[in-house]
């Protein structure tokens, strides 16, 4: 360790990513030049488990030809539900918001550990998870479905079960998005949000599962790319780059000795304000560690560049450098390991992985999450004779989040109705629907006995609105499926059946269509308040 250049120190305060499913020339270049010990990976990189296995050991094999004393970080944005990487062939786990509506919070450890164990023996040994944001505003655009819920309380819990989970199958973790992006209305991808709440109430709600899992033994937590005036007098400085932050409230208050990640620096936030390469440099200055750019090669290059040259200059002391890169060494000294690591490639996947154990582990707490949240006229559950009409209709899916990966759809819920219901018939429609596919629907609505319509991310004035409320006045028996965002019923106080899933994963409307038939029971309750809009 004393053996290293201050351009290697550097180095290892990198978390970059890249495209494709095979490593590039330019990454193979900074894993073995510029000695960068960390690499994030997207839908992008992701394959089968044999073809991520085979990418995280080809990664490794180049750290370790290039002499690295201890194996890459390899990280993934792997929260499930909502937002998951590992593609198929591994087990689609429930996300957050699922688990805070099961009311369990073993259930969280539970996915946590078993989602560890599966990314592990592919070769990830960090995850970008959980998130601790406490989803108090029910128009945040980012959060949502993300979080545990609206309770600081509960998402502490939750949090910590989920933390616990997966550090104990081997995985590093992930606290984010300090000091809390759940009260937002801005995408920090788009822009740079601000919260102005007072520091009592940052305390009260925003900071409570930061510090309950900072007390828990928390590995790495991210910062957020968003302004808090309570906690950093300069004027729309983003946590990131807030000593105040990172340093003042984090290190020293809230005492947590782990590393500190950006997000990703190649965000609006920061790239088209201050500049990726500008706001590492000031974010090593404010005391963070791991510096996270996922895409372009130009803007990791020029970061490096820029890093090394603030600290020749000054502007970055040595010591911090130093203290950063000690931080992230122990880190690397307590999970990772050169044995543990097949550089011969032998490709072995573990049977678990997206095996029956963990599968049917994740059905039984889906069961538990989804939520009937209205049955009037105990309409539900539905007959699935050939006399019974029902028409089903649901949106396109043209990724509500931008941290979404787009190779997820919808689709499987007219799959799993028609599973059950031969005779049922499906109709997709545009998001937001047209004028014209409303007319056609409501022309059609009235040979039915009754309309399933899935909803997904209502905002005001949207035409899923419409749509809804002008069938249910052509006098059909509408059943709402809410397969993004529980708050839709806000929008919708007609509607006589409202199912929450909290995710159209293809497991959750499974078993949303079989509760319908009543061939399942769901036992969730709705871990979010939903305001009837004006």
């Amino acid at each position: 360790m004393g053996q290293l250049r201050m351009e290697q120190k550097i180095g290892q305060l990198m978390v970059f990513g890249f495209s494709g499913k095979v490593i590039t020339e330019e990454l193979k270049m900074l894993i073995r030049e510029h000695y960068v010990g960390g690499i994030i990976l997207f839908g992008r990189n992701i394959g089968t488990p044999k073809e991520v296995l085979k990418l995280t050991t080809e990664l490794q094999r180049e750290a370790k030809l290039a002499g690295h004393e201890y194996p890459l970080f390899i990280c993934t944005d792997q929260e499930n539900g909502a937002v998951r990487r590992l593609g198929e062939g591994a087990t689609v786990f429930p996300g957050a918001m699922l688990l805070g509506a099961t009311q369990n919070p073993e259930n969280a450890y539970e996915i946590g550990r078993a989602c560890g164990k599966e990314l592990k023996s592919l070769g990830i040994n960090w995850n970008l998870s959980p998130v601790l944001d406490v989803n108090n505003n029910a128009n945040n655009p980012v959060i949502g479905v993300r979080s545990f819920g609206e309770s600081a309380e509960k998402v502490a819990l939750f949090g910590e079960k989920a933390m616990k989970g997966m550090q104990d199958a081997g995985i590093i973790t992930t606290l984010k998005h300090f000091p809390g992006h759940g009260d937002t209305s801005v995408d920090s991808h788009l822009d740079l949000p601000v919260i102005d709440h007072s520091l009592e109430r940052l305390e009260e709600v925003e900071l409570k599962p930061f510090t309950a899992c900072i007390q828990s033994g928390a590995d790495i937590i991210m910062t957020a790319h968003i302004y808090f005036p309570a906690l950093e007098d300069e004027a729309f400085l983003p946590a990131t780059l807030s000593k105040k932050l990172i340093t003042g409230l984090l290190r020293e208050k809230l005492k947590f000795n782990g590393v500190v990640t950006t997000d990703c620096m190649e965000m609006n936030a920061i790239s088209k304000t201050v500049g990726t390469a500008k706001g590492a440099i000031e974010f090593i200055k404010a005391g963070g560690d791991l510096v996270m750019i996922s895409h372009s090669f130009g803007p990791q290059l020029e970061t490096i560049k820029e890093v090394t040259q603030a600290v020749l200059s000054k502007e970055i002391d040595e010591s911090m450098v130093d203290a950063a890169f000690q931080r992230v060494f122990q880190l690397k000294k307590k999970y990772l390991k050169w044995e543990d690591i097949d550089l011969e490639q032998k490709m072995l996947i573990p049977d678990f992985v997206g095996g029956a154990e963990h599968r049917l582990m994740a059905e039984k707490i889906y069961r538990q999450g989804i939520t009937i949240v209205k049955n009037e006229n105990n309409i539900l559950p539905l007959s699935s004779s050939p006399e019974n009409k029902v028409l089903i209709v649901y949106p396109e899916n043209n990724q509500t989040l931008l941290v979404e990966d787009k190779r997820y759809s919808t689709m499987s819920l007219g799959e799993a109705i028609k599973a059950i219901h031969p005779s049922a018939d499906i109709v997709t429609i545009s998001n937001p629907p047209t004028i014209e596919e409303i007319r056609t629907i409501i022309k059609r609505s009235i040979h039915y006995d009754k309309v399933i319509v899935a909803t997904l991310s209502i905002v005001s004035g949207s035409m899923q609105i419409t749509l809804i409320e002008e069938l249910v006045e052509a006098g059909a028996e509408v059943i709402v499926l809410a397969i993004r965002n529980p708050y839709d019923l806000a929008y919708l106080p007609t509607v006589p059946v409202y199912i929450c899933t909290y995710e159209f994963t293809e497991t959750a409307l499974r078993i949303a269509a079989a509760c319908i038939y009543g061939q399942e029971c769901v036992t969730g309750k709705l871990p979010v308040t939903i305001e009837k809009k004006q």
